[in-house]
């Protein structure tokens, strides 16, 4: 009887999980964000555009407590795409995630930059460079991963966790290290 009863419970949490996450989904929907199918969007992550745009591809998942802001800019996340806890994902200068990526946990992607040249104005008064950032499809980033604003990260890279990313990645190759360096080409030893 036990076993029935723990099955049971199991069961209705899947499904009031599976309830509130179409729910969220809904919600992001009319706030004028677009969701593709079947996107999972976990509890307590934060999507604000206004003014800008988020748009969500099919099959990807948001997890819990991922904060995605575009701010006056936009975030286009592609298809079949994961984006782990506590990752903080800005849109200023605009921003596009390729298909089948993996964000790890803790990563923060800023499209932007404060300018700071002028000594006799305070850092807040001169504004900010936008040159955005481009993050090609099956690319793989490490948790707690940094990339800045003009960054683009080719098709198939690996990022490897804790890396600080301020220059643009060849495709396939695996980067490391703060600024993040060539490791080398993936599948060479």
């Amino acid at each position: 009887m036990t076993a029935l009863v723990h099955r049971f419970e199991t069961r209705l949490i899947a499904i009031a999980s599976a309830v509130t996450c179409r729910w969220r989904c809904h919600w992001a929907r009319h706030r004028g964000h677009y969701i593709g199918k079947n996107v999972k969007i976990g509890s307590r992550v934060k999507l604000s555009a206004p003014p800008g745009r988020i748009t969500i591809g099919d099959k990807s998942t948001i997890h819990a407590g991922a904060c995605l802001i575009a701010a006056n800019g936009w975030i286009e996340i592609g298809r079949n795409c994961s984006v782990n806890p506590g990752c903080m994902i800005y849109g200023h200068g605009g921003l596009r995630i390729g298909d089948n990526v993996r964000i790890a946990a803790n990563s923060v992607i800023v499209p932007a930059n404060h300018r700071f040249d002028d000594m006799g104005r305070h850092i807040v008064q001169q504004g900010e460079s936008v040159l955005g950032v481009e993050i090609s499809s099956v690319v793989w980033i490490g948790t707690s991963v940094v990339i800045l604003d003009g960054v683009k990260i080719g098709r198939g890279c690996v990022i490897g966790a804790g890396a600080i990313v301020t220059r643009s990645t060849d495709p396939d190759c695996i980067y490391v290290g703060n600024p993040a360096r060539l490791l080398r080409k993936r599948g060479a030893k």
